[in-house]
Parts: structure tokens; C-alpha cells; sequence
């Protein structure tokens, strides 16, 4: 097998491993671990060595992993790849129980900005994460658990053309009233009897013999009681040991290789789960021998943030100090006495900010600016936008070439059309908000924010490689580069 198709494969299988965010991290950390990074909390004092490889969480949605360099010493630099880990999609409503025309529904709001209509007519599930209260030598702990429903259990149908002539001249959807996912009908339901038999359980109900009047369930009067056994026979426990859930819908078809020349990647969630795993996979990489560390002065980092597809503002999104917290803990690891030492380390350091770039599409030539059309093929895209949108400017986008060069990598610039909105990342967020030198990039795909994607086999093993040689080889170009003097 090439080496884009054994790149391009442990692509698919990161995929397939990771219907949401929290999934994705659960990947990531299974891979750090699996190759020697070692787990640090928050919550904890980090005791730090050089040569050493660590990762910690947040919300288990975000992730940050790093490398310290042997010859590290506090007040240098770090070079990081940034990326994200959420894709728009639908997510269950804090009260999702819905019962109409004999139907039993699932209400969902919209996260982020979908193409909602590739939603329709496909097989769809749920995955997520539950709080699972536990019952342990007579005290009571309440559990993180991920699931995930592998079979198809709903549906969102579209009107047939019959009773819907107009459909033909645009198919305008509704998001509140047309995107409600059909469960099961409501004899069939009663008729299986697999739901809670006793009716509500907010009144009480029972653990292992044991009567209980705590309230901290989940109440089947919010969601059917069908829906809450499916889930908790997924995580092997009782309906009502789950007290909430953060559950979305996903596309049942797996993630796979196609084209008639095996050339493409036809996928949910390329955005941005392409560039989180291309930029995990050049860390392990690039750290991966005993001898990788020894002469590395900075930090090799990779940051993969929740909520980019809905402006990032919370807890574990780019906006959050959650970069900043990291730099700093790794940099006082070292020397806690100068706390001049992390801006001093901001200026020396350096950040990819990777998020999937437009594609020139055949059958919508004139949406690209004539000089800057990416092709599939054409390597990872540099984003640049006047206005800061993207944070690219001369020096960061040389930096970035200069490495492509070296190692004979295709690259490619965008600008969007001047009567077009340019959208943004996580870029400009961290650019302004810690004052890292930035880079926009991001490998070329087609049908961005549908429930299926599409990119090119050959631009996964483009953007590994790119990445990779960019953590190797940062530090030493970096100090021949003369801005501020």
C-alpha cells in the first residue's frame, strides 16, 4: 500500500472512531497513550521533564498534547498545530420527547451552520455522552460514559413531491418544524412495551432493591421512555441511573475510500476531523524515536479545541484561556519565579491554525476568485484574508512555504471574493487573544458542512507530511528569521 492510502486508511479509522467531539478525544487519548504520553489533570500540580510527552483534557471535548524538548529551558518557544474537534450537527433538546400524527419524534437544535438538507432521507443514530449515576459500598459517584448506537434508530423523511409541487424551485428548510427525526410509531411503541413501565420516574424508583426519592434521574416525561432504554442498555446500566445527556445525531454510513481511482475520502465530519487527526499524527511522528527530543529547544504541541463551529466562546473553545493555561503550566513547570518568562515564550513561538479549506468545485466555477482556486491534490491551502479573518500575514505564510519547499510539498492560497463574507477559525481568535505568531492552512475539500464530505486521499498524507516537518523543523528556521530588531 502508497503511503497516501496507509495515511489516508488510519484516516477513515480515526473517523469512524469519532462520531462527536467527545468521541475524537477519547481516539486521541487512546493513541497518546498507546505510544508513551502520559496523561496530566488540570487539577493537579504538573511536575514536568524534559524529553517527556503529556496530554490533558478538558470536557473531554478538547485536547492538548506536547512534547518538551531535552534541551528545553523555560522562556522558549512552542511550536503548535491547532485544530478542532466539533462538526455541525444536531443535538438533542433538553427536552426531546416529541408525539405527533401517531408519530414518536426526537426534537433537535441545530449546532452550528449545517447544510440541514443533507440530513433528509439518511439513516441516522445517535452518540454521546451520558452522566451515569453509580452506586458504590453504599455511596452514591455519578460516571462520564460515552456511547454511541452503531444501527440506524431514526429518520428525518422528506415530503413527497405530490404533496409538494414547489419543492423543485428550492427546498427550504425549516429547522423547527420540518427537522424532527421520526423514532418509531406510537402503537408499535406501546405494543413493544421497552420503555419504563411504571410510569414517570421522577416520583421515585428503585436501584438493586433499594427505594429511592432521589431526583437526579433523567425523567421519561422529557424524553420517551423507548429512547432512554435504547441508551442506557448501550451503557449498561438502568434508565433511570442516567441522570442528563449531551447526545447528537450521526450518519450510520461509515467514513470509507472511493472514487473509480480510490482517490477520495467520502466522509462526515472532514471538518474538521482531518486536520485534528493529520496534526496528531505528526506529533506522535515526529516524537516517536528515543532520539527525536535530544536536540529540540522548544515545545512541540498540538491543541484541539470544541466549539470552533459556533464561535468558540466557552470553557474548552479557543476563546477560553485553555491555550494560555498551557504555555503558562509548562513554562513555570520550569522556572516559577519569572512570570516574565511566558510572554517571553509567546514571542518566540508559532502557530498552524488547521481547518479545512474550499476546494474549486466543477459545477460552481465562479464562487472562487479567479487567481485562487485550491484544487484536490494541490497540497494544504494558505488562507489569507485583509481583513483578519484569517490571521495569515507575509511572515507566517513564508514560514509555512519555506517548509514546503524543503521537502518538495505542494501548497496552495486562498483569498475569498471581495462580493463574498469570508468565514473564519480558531486562528484569529488565538492570534489576538495570546499574541502567537499565526498561519491559516487547511487541505481542500468539497461538500464543507454536509452530513457527507469529500477530500482527496493524496492531501491527507500532503498535510501529515507538512505538519510533521513543520514540528521538526520550526525552532532552526525560526532563528534566521530577522523581523523585530
Amino acid at each position: 500500500m502508497a503511503a497516501a492510502e496507509l495515511v489516508a486508511a488510519e484516516l477513515v479509522d480515526f473517523l469512524n472512531a469519532s462520531p462527536t467531539a467527545f468521541h475524537a478525544v477519547d481516539e486521541a487519548k487512546r493513541r497518546l497513550k498507546k505510544v508513551g504520553f502520559e496523561q496530566v489533570s488540570e487539577r493537579d500540580d504538573w511536575n514536568l521533564e524534559l524529553g517527556k510527552k503529556y496530554f490533558f483534557t478538558r470536557n473531554h471535548s478538547t485536547i492538548v498534547a506536547f512534547a518538551i524538548g531535552k534541551r528545553y529551558v523555560a522562556g522558549n518557544g512552542f511550536h503548535i498545530i491547532g485544530a478542532h474537534t466539533d462538526s455541525p450537527c444536531l443535538k438533542l433538546k433538553p427536552t426531546s420527547k416529541v408525539a405527533k400524527g401517531g408519530y414518536l419524534e426526537v426534537g433537535v437544535q441545530t449546532y452550528g451552520g449545517g447544510l440541514w438538507h443533507t440530513w433528509f432521507d439518511r439513516d441516522l443514530t445517535v452518540a454521546g455522552r451520558l452522566i451515569v449515576k453509580e452506586m458504590k459500598d453504599g455511596s452514591v459517584s455519578y460516571t462520564h460514559k460515552l456511547i454511541r448506537i452503531q444501527e440506524p434508530i431514526m429518520r428525518i423523511p422528506t415530503l413527497a413531491i405530490h404533496l409538494d409541487r414547489g419543492v423543485t424551485d428550492g427546498f427550504k428548510v425549516n429547522t423547527q418544524s420540518h427537522l424532527v427525526p421520526v423514532l418509531a410509531t406510537s402503537v408499535k411503541a406501546e405494543l413493544q412495551k421497552l420503555g419504563v413501565q411504571n410510569g414517570p420516574i421522577d416520583a421515585k424508583f428503585k436501584t438493586d432493591g433499594v427505594e429511592s426519592h432521589d431526583k437526579k434521574s433523567i425523567d421519561d416525561r422529557k424524553h420517551h421512555s423507548v429512547f432512554l432504554q435504547l441508551i442506557a442498555d448501550n451503557a449498561c446500566c438502568k434508565p433511570d441511573e442516567i441522570c442528563d445527556f449531551e447526545l447528537q445525531l450521526c450518519d450510520t454510513q461509515p467514513s470509507i475510500i472511493g472514487g473509480v481511482l480510490k482517490e477520495f475520502i467520502f466522509s462526515g465530519r472532514l471538518d474538521n476531523l482531518c486536520m485534528s487527526f493529520c496534526s496528531l499524527k505528526a506529533l506522535i511522528d515526529s516524537t516517536s524515536s528515543e532520539s527525536s527530543l535530544d536536540e529540540e529547544i522548544g515545545v512541540r504541541m498540538v491543541a484541539l479545541f470544541d466549539h470552533e463551529e459556533v464561535g468558540s466562546n466557552s470553557a474548552q473553545g479557543a476563546g477560553s484561556p485553555v491555550m494560555l493555561d498551557a504555555l503558562s503550566r509548562i513554562t513555570n513547570s520550569f522556572n516559577s519565579s519569572n512570570t516574565k518568562l511566558v510572554d517571553k515564550a509567546i514571542q518566540q513561538s508559532f502557530l498552524v491554525s488547521a481547518d479545512m479549506a474550499h476546494a474549486i468545485h466543477p459545477n460552481y466555477m465562479d464562487k472562487h476568485e479567479d487567481n485562487h482556486q485550491p484544487k484536490l491534490h494541490g497540497g494544504l491551502v494558505i488562507k489569507h484574508n485583509a481583513n483578519q479573518r484569517y490571521a495569515t500575514n507575509a511572515i507566517t505564510s513564508f514560514i509555512f512555504r519555506e517548509i514546503a519547499e524543503k521537502h518538495d510539498l505542494p501548497i496552495q492560497d486562498f483569498v475569498v471574493r471581495n462580493d463574498m463574507p469570508c468565514g473564519s477559525t480558531i486562528g484569529p481568535i488565538l492570534a489576538s487573544g495570546v499574541g502567537i505568531r499565526t498561519v491559516d492552512v487547511g487541505a481542500p475539500q468539497l461538500s464543507m458542512h454536509s452530513i457527507r464530505e469529500m477530500c482527496a486521499v493524496d492531501d491527507a498524507k500532503h498535510s501529515y507530511e507538512h505538519f510533521k516537518a513543520f514540528l521538526n523543523e520550526f525552532t532552526l528556521l525560526d532563528s534566521r528569521i530577522k523581523v523585530d530588531f
